[in-house]
């Protein structure tokens, strides 16, 4: 590597560590996302199964184990799964991606368009709010994206060899939300060399060895797990990847229009959606001539010119996206796969306009310095307590006061004066720039300073503030004081098959010891209930005597309901 190149990686890989680990545990699990895959991991822990943990008492993992495992490892090393241990894989699937996709582009596209490309990727809503998140979505779309660029610089050798490490990463694919993760990247990749040229029957038996190799290792997982799990496990296995792609399962699931995956891909982009729509507005346009045949001409004209890199850039946007509108069931994250993809077509338009069109740079960090300023004075407003807590009102008018109160009431230390001061370095930075007459060609930068100053003091500061408000935390630790250890049990009603509700938030910090109750059906103990709910079960279960031990008068992350804790005993 040239002296330049290692500039280029070492800063970026300060910019993934700053921006992805500092403040990883600083949000308690405040929706019911986020536990229901930590639970898993600390019953392998605690309960020492690996293959196929029982957690809530009665449930399996709805997800292959790649995820789970790699929370439990990490947490074994620091003594416990916490907030933190539970998002760092997705912290270091998002690290490692974005380092990839640097030596991928680099190579074949220039240095600082890598460079650029990374930070995009790193700076949009939907990957960062992916990567510091507890879910399987951003080490599922890590591995994809590595199998991709390996399978890519497989074909750039004309398919010669065997591509072990995309073997491997399609494994890990399969190992973390089932067969999808390694059919996609087969199915692009194989789709680009077909366009440029190679034959099709040698792409078709290639691919399809490649993906039996990468069944391997998944298979002896499926084997290991329906030892275990029997009929039960293959039927939550075909609900999940069979069932869910044709629309056919036995409960709704994110069940979406086609439009919707482009509302989420614009809204997910986001502050960079901006920056293209004012572009709209800057550029030339030229007539359209010609007649549709000549179009489609044209079009495949520019696409048998095209890089292979962009080529293969443009497929993996193109092919995803469409794969993922087929099915009903539809959500953002699905298609965090092709965020990367995006981030390099939108570095190649950013540096694009700094050539023939950098007003609309100044106009975009103008707003973007205008946004972040805004947020500060609000904050300071309720600092100092100049925003009534009478704006609000209706039906989440307290839970709104009390993540004012949070905003205004939170200790302001080292750190937070740290991040207030690198948002206002960075306003001043970009106040500079825009004061030269002249623009040159790195002041993208102090726009995407700013953006980053933006997440940092969101992360490290306002999201935990408000987001802890909304955490059962509190409540389990309560519980916890009245029945300090023992089985809890839940009631909660409407239940629908396949898809049961459950108090995961509650469940984790209180060390995985609630079961429902319909399960079991004891003579006596502690239920946990929402305050809504009370009626529906002495209605079914009237040979019960209960008694109110806790009301917390806080709605649940999990199902908006307000949990209490009630002593029952058969009569």
């Amino acid at each position: 590597m040239g002296k330049q190149s290692d500039k280029y990686v070492w800063i970026l890989a300060g910019v993934c560590i700053l921006s992805l680990f500092l403040f990883l545990g600083e949000s308690l699990f405040n929706t019911r996302g986020e536990p229901r895959e930590a639970i898993v991991a600390y019953s392998m822990l605690d309960k020492g199964n690996w293959i196929l943990p029982v957690n809530n008492g009665v449930d399996m993992a709805y997800k292959p184990p790649l995820f789970h495992w790699c929370i439990a490892l990490i947490s074994s090393i620091v003594g416990g799964v916490t907030e933190y241990t539970s998002r760092m894989p997705s912290a270091l699937s998002l690290m490692v991606m974005v380092m990839a996709g640097y030596a991928f582009y680099a190579k074949r596209r220039g240095k600082e368009l890598a460079f650029v490309m990374g930070l995009i990727t790193l700076t949009n809503f939907e990957v960062h709010r992916a990567g510091t998140n507890c879910r399987v979505d951003m080490l599922l779309s890590a591995l994809m994206v590595l199998a991709l660029y390996q399978l890519y610089k497989w074909g750039e050798k004309r398919l010669q060899g065997v591509p072990w490490i995309g073997i491997l990463c399609l494994s890990g694919a399969f190992l973390t939300k089932g067969p999808v993760g390694a059919v996609l990247p087969c199915l692009v990749v194989a789709v680009f060399l077909w366009i440029r040229g190679m034959k099709f029957w040698r792409i078709f038996y290639s691919f399809f060895g490649v993906f039996i190799a990468s069944c391997v290792l998944p298979f002896v997982w499926y084997w290991a797990a329906y030892q275990q799990g029997g009929d039960k496990f293959l039927q939550l296995v075909l609900e999940e990847n069979v069932l869910r792609f044709l629309g056919k399962m036995t409960y709704e699931s994110h069940e979406n229009p086609a439009y919707y995956n482009v509302i989420t891909v614009v809204a997910g982009y986001v502050p960079y959606t901006l920056l293209v729509l004012i572009s709209l507005f800057a550029l030339k346009y030229k007539k359209i001539q010609g007649k549709p045949r000549e179009w489609w001409t044209r079009f495949r004209t520019y696409i048998r010119q095209m890089d292979d890199a962009r080529l293969f850039s443009l497929l993996s946007i193109v092919l995803i996206f469409v794969f993922y509108c087929i099915p009903k069931s539809k959500r953002s994250v699905y298609l965090l796969p092709i965020y990367p993809f995006i981030a390099y077509f939108l570095a190649e338009y950013i540096l694009y306009l700094l050539r023939v069109r950098p007003v609309v740079i100044k106009v975009f960090g103008s707003i973007m310095t205008s946004l972040a300023i805004i947020l500060l004075a609000v904050f300071f407003s309720l600092r100092m307590g100049w925003i009534p807590e009478t704006i609000f009102s209706g039906r989440h008018a307290a839970e709104n006061v009390a993540f004012m109160r949070a905003l205004g009431t939170v200790p302001l230390g080292f750190v937070s004066y740290t991040l207030i001061g690198i948002m206002l370095i960075a306003i001043k930075s970009f106040f500079s720039t825009i004061r030269n007459t002249k623009f040159d060609n790195t002041r993208h930068y102090d726009v995407i300073v700013l953006i980053f100053s933006i997440f940092l003091l969101l992360d490290g500061l306002l999201t935990p503030t408000v987001l802890n408000v909304k955490s059962d935390k509190p409540v389990a630790e309560q519980i916890a004081s009245f029945v300090p250890e023992g089985t809890l049990y839940v009631y909660m009603p409407n239940q629908v098959k396949g898809n049961p509700m459950r108090p995961f938030t509650v469940n984790f910090y209180l060390g995985d010891r609630i079961v429902p109750f319909e399960d079991f059906m004891p003579e006596e103990g502690y239920l946990i209930i929402g305050e809504e709910n009370i009626g529906t079960f002495t209605e079914n279960y009237g040979g019960y005597q209960i008694k109110e031990v806790y009301n917390s008068h806080h709605r649940s992350c999990d199902d908006r309901k307000t949990i209490c804790l009630y002593q029952f005993r058969k009569e």
